[in-house]
């Protein structure tokens, strides 16, 4: 078997090459015309000329889970493309599959403990601990060794993610309408809808529960005061208001 100091050497190409496997459709088609020919041509050109150094920094694939902070039944997937920024923040841009009709749901900031320690209280609120999602397999990286993802999951299961979906594709949704939503984890066994998670890891030829058995010797970090404030009672939700400054100013034009 292959070191992990090995696989550490090539691991953007190897997280990069796990998105294959378990290729996951989109839940919606978007309205409008058929792509022409004209606007392929003009899609395949700009790829070949333009640089996307950006996009070539997402060499992670994560596939987990989300919630609507405050409605625990309205659950989906999501698949995570990142990139590290350093040690301890990590982004990810969430699509609703891995194939090429998926659609951007959304984006998630993951960053460390000692960096989630530092944000003021109120803050702390929007964000949500990974301990159970890496502990009990629901968590996992496509397609890498499993001594690689092991490794990763060590790496997660101190972290903590601020995420927002702005395409609500699981309420089948054929466009990006509505506002952005916060989105939780979860972190007690009975809270995942059991279907959703067996027919991922059917998809993708893995089992959670083995999973879980082999991250048993990965420790549980305490989670931060803070952290899941939905347990609490603490929901915090955004939602669309009119402001009082473009108030005031549409009164004084119809003065």
């Amino acid at each position: 078997m292959a070191s992990f100091q090995s696989y550490i050497q090539l691991f953007p190409i190897v997280l990069l090459l796990g998105c294959g496997g378990g290729n996951t459709s989109s839940n919606v088609e978007s309205p409008g015309e058929q792509t022409s020919a004209k606007t392929r041509t003009l899609a395949a050109g700009a790829d070949l000329i333009q640089n996307k150094a950006p996009l070539r920094q997402l060499d992670m694939y994560l596939d987990g889970f989300h919630f609507y902070n405050g409605d625990q039944r309205a659950q989906m997937e999501a698949h995570h493309f990142c990139s590290t920024i350093n040690e301890d923040v990590t982004q990810c841009v969430i699509y609703d599959g891995n194939g090429e009709n998926a659609k951007i749901m959304g984006v998630e900031y993951i960053i460390s403990e000692k960096l989630f320690a530092t944000l003021p209280v109120a803050e702390k609120q929007l964000w949500h601990s990974h301990v159970y999602e890496v502990k009990s397999g629901e968590l996992i990286a496509p397609g890498i060794p499993d001594v690689a993802e092991h490794e990763l999951m060590e790496k997660l299961v101190s972290t903590y993610g601020k995420t927002f979906h702005t395409w609500h594709t699981d309420q089948e949704f054929t466009l990006p309408i509505g506002h952005p939503m916060v989105m939780m984890g979860f972190t007690k066994d009975g809270q995942i809808d059991p279907k959703m998670l067996s027919d991922r890891d059917r998809r993708f030829g893995v089992s959670t529960e083995a999973k879980k058995k082999d991250r048993a010797t990965i420790q549980s970090p305490a989670i931060q005061p803070g952290a899941n404030a939905w347990q609490q009672g603490n929901v915090v939700q955004l939602e669309l208001t009119k402001s009082a400054t473009a108030d005031h100013s549409h009164r004084a034009a119809s003065q």
